[in-house]
């Protein structure tokens, strides 16, 4: 993994940074020298898919397991900084396991497929304007059509990571009932990106995503209607934090880990912001200069904001650790709060 990105990331880094953009024979790359499934497919290689796509490094499928999925993630961070990582993987990493759960027939036997072997890209299209954190502010409108064949939507996605590579859109979308449903949208006609300029992260593709009148086949929702917001919640773990809790109940794994989980990424957005802005002092002005030899710490400044506001912005997710410590202190006091055999 570190002669890959050696190969085929360092050399072109700051060109891609400017540019910005990914090529999609990058991605055609990725997925043929074995990057692409492993990565959608997080801690353990699905049965389904096992002898059909690569796995880098000639790692078999059984083989595989959360800590080479840490390796690759760990590799990508010599690049400096996220933009590359996110707009090449992003998609896949964080669209793929919902479909792969949820999905309809036709999206397991064309969508995965598409992505996995790199002809197409994705992008999973929550956030809007007025929705960010709180996912259930999410306003895009799908109504049923008249012959009932198909969802209209309408309405606007914002900060969407790939957008402006995504063939498919992995989109939550709010019914006229008021229940949100997951669809995926494919680039139709009525779907327009827009590039994003941001200060970091420039060669993610971060896109503004409006939907407008778009007809989406019935046969492309996401399992069940109206639960979206579930498989949208419950696809923020990664696959290797569901694997860590594979021996735990849902409420075991609650009570033990939801505020903990949040308080560790909030803490290691703070500690990674810290180091950032020690190596820029450290280094002084060429630190700052784009292109020379601080280039990487440079990007991984400018990145930093980027990696520590998705998925949960640092005060959202120090609330929620609080709340979950007290709400486990009252347990305990009442003497209500159990974990497996173990009375807390």
């Amino acid at each position: 993994m570190r002669l890959w990105v050696e190969e085929n990331l360092l050399p072109h880094t700051l060109e891609w940074e400017q540019s910005p953009s990914l090529p999609d024979s990058l991605y055609e790359k990725a997925a043929k020298d074995g990057l692409i499934m492993p990565m959608a497919a997080g801690a353990e290689i699905p049965q389904e898919w096992r002898g059909k796509y690569p796995i880098i490094g000639n790692v078999t499928p059984e083989e595989w397991d959360g800590f080479h999925d840490f390796i690759i993630h760990d590799e990508f961070g010599r690049v400096g900084g996220i933009g590359i990582e996110n707009g090449l993987v992003g998609g896949p990493v964080l669209s793929v396991p919902a479909l792969r759960k949820y999905g309809s027939q036709k999206i397991k036997d064309v969508v995965i497929p598409d992505i996995l072997s790199g002809r197409l890209r994705v992008a999973l299209a929550i956030t809007e304007p007025g929705a960010g954190s709180d996912v259930q502010g999410v306003q895009t409108e799908a109504r049923v059509s008249e012959d009932g064949l198909h969802f209209i939507v309408d309405g606007e996605k914002k900060w969407i990571t790939s957008g402006m590579y995504a063939h498919y859109f992995v989109t939550l979308v709010k019914e006229t009932t008021g229940e949100f449903t997951l669809l995926v949208i494919p680039r139709t006609e009525g779907v327009t990106t827009t590039h994003i300029t941001l200060s970091g992260s420039t060669a993610a593709g971060t896109a503004f995503v409006d939907f407008e009148n778009v007809q989406v086949p019935m046969d492309m929702v996401v399992g069940e209607r109206g639960q979206g917001l579930k498989y949208i919640m419950s696809n923020f773990n990664h696959e290797s934090l569901i694997y860590q809790l594979s021996q735990l109940s849902s409420e075991e794994a609650v009570l033990l880990l939801a505020g903990t989980t949040a308080q560790l990424k909030a803490h290691a957005g703070i500690v990674l912001e810290h180091v950032a802005r020690e190596a820029i002092q450290i280094m002084g002005g060429i630190g700052l200069t784009r292109g020379g030899r601080g280039e990487r710490v440079e990007r991984i400044w400018r990145d930093v904001k980027a990696i520590t506001v998705p998925g949960g912005s640092e005060e959202i997710l120090l609330d929620l650790a609080t709340r979950r410590a007290l709400n486990v202190t009252a347990k305990l006091r009442a003497g209500e709060a159990e974990v497996g055999k173990h009375k807390l």
